[in-house]
């Protein structure tokens, strides 16, 4: 099964900068990554006036653009998909997907913290797999700086994904 790890914190934490970091590390290491992002208002990808947009304003439940170096596909849905529902669409493509947001969810979390905007947690011990912060916690989780994304990293090869050599028969990875 894929790993889910869910990176979360509250607003203006510096979530999207750290995962950002995150990624490129796995990707250093030969790791392929998903990523999906929790937005709670709702989103537009498709812009008015583009032929998908179109496409979706004539009623399509499903369109897809593809080009030679990738794709999309906006679908339809009755209500908001789970995690596990979206992993479910990717399955065999990758090695770990970490989700932006889905405090709620019942995945393992990362959680950002940052002391100037606050002293407490979103998530309780038992949710969390690490902290990044530059305060201290009295929990027993790996705590990690806010600049440590090679560590967090370092962290999740050892504790929940297959190093990549034996994936891909690499004898050696820099």
């Amino acid at each position: 099964m894929i790993p889910i790890i869910s990176i979360v914190g509250r607003s203006n934490v510096g979530k999207t900068t750290f995962l950002e970091k995150m990624v490129r590390e796995l990707k250093d290491r030969h790791y392929r990554v998903a990523v999906i992002k929790h937005d709670t208002h709702g989103f537009e990808i498709d812009h008015p006036g583009k032929d998908t947009w179109r496409m979706a304003q004539a009623g399509s439940d499903v369109v897809m653009i593809s080009s030679p170096n990738k794709m999309a596909m906006i679908k339809k849905t009755s209500n908001e998909l789970t995690l596990d529902q979206l992993q479910a669409q990717i399955m065999d493509e990758v090695d770990i997907i970490l989700s932006e947001g889905y405090k709620n969810s019942n995945k393992p979390k990362i959680e950002i913290s940052r002391a100037e905007l606050s002293s407490e947690l979103l998530c309780s011990k038992e949710e969390l797999l690490a902290l990044v912060t530059d305060q201290s916690f009295n929990l027993d989780v790996p705590h990690f700086d806010l600049d440590d994304a090679r560590g967090v990293v370092e962290f999740l090869i050892g504790s929940v994904l297959r190093p990549a050599r034996e994936r891909e028969g690499i004898s050696a990875l820099p």
